[in-house]
């Protein structure tokens, strides 16, 4: 078996733990499907649910500021970048924190608003979903792990941020940001060309 072969088993091996959290399986949300709907807290103390954006492009962005692979991602600013892009045009943008109490990149209401203004981030909202709801209902396996909903309420895009696989920030140089393609095929009335890829990342820290 060559490397290539080895490393896609690997991912499939990771993925397909990564279905199943305590015996309890994760839902798996078809591309094109309906978003399933949700309700949560934010860091400043309000209820938002997906519902309220509805007419509008929603990115879910599951986070956890310990995590390497997202650090890489922030510590660049390339996460801010795309989230100022987004928002710039119009779209919503949900952080979605779900590790659980005492796990790696659990964060309060407090903690939250300080990580957002460490990092400088341009979210809409940070989502605090400790008991891992929102995360099971779409089957968040990582962080990140990348949604985009349409103005309808349909995926039409979930996966990787990009195709490097890796925490080192070096890898960032000359990366296809999933992410960024698929909201420009939408802005310019195209269909999503890539429309699911595989999440990399640390697995999400449920209950």
């Amino acid at each position: 078996m060559n490397t290539t072969s080895r490393r896609a088993l690997l991912i499939a091996a990771a993925v397909g733990a990564a279905l199943l959290r305590g015996g309890e399986a994760m839902a798996a949300v078809a591309t094109g499907a309906q978003a399933p709907a949700f309700s949560a807290p934010d860091a400043d103390g309000r209820a938002r649910a997906l519902e309220e954006f509805r007419g509008r492009l929603v990115v879910l962005e599951w986070t956890n500021h310990g995590c390497p692979y997202v650090r890489k991602h922030y510590d660049s600013r390339n996460m801010q970048t795309l989230q100022q892009e987004a928002t710039s045009d119009g779209a919503v943008w949900l952080q979605i924190i779900s590790s659980a109490p005492g796990e790696q990149g659990y964060l309060d209401a407090d903690g939250a608003r300080a990580r957002v203004a460490t990092d400088a981030a341009h979210p809409t909202a940070t989502l605090l979903d400790p008991s891992g709801v929102i995360g099971r209902a779409y089957g968040a396996l990582t962080t990140p792990h990348m949604f985009i909903i349409s103005p309808e309420g349909a995926i039409l895009y979930q996966g990787a941020i990009d195709d490097r696989p890796s925490a080192r920030p070096a890898s960032l140089e000359g990366a296809n940001n999933y992410v960024r393609a698929a909201l420009a095929d939408i802005a310019a009335g195209r269909s999503v060309r890539t429309a699911q890829t595989t999440p990399y990342g640390c697995n999400v820290k449920y209950v």
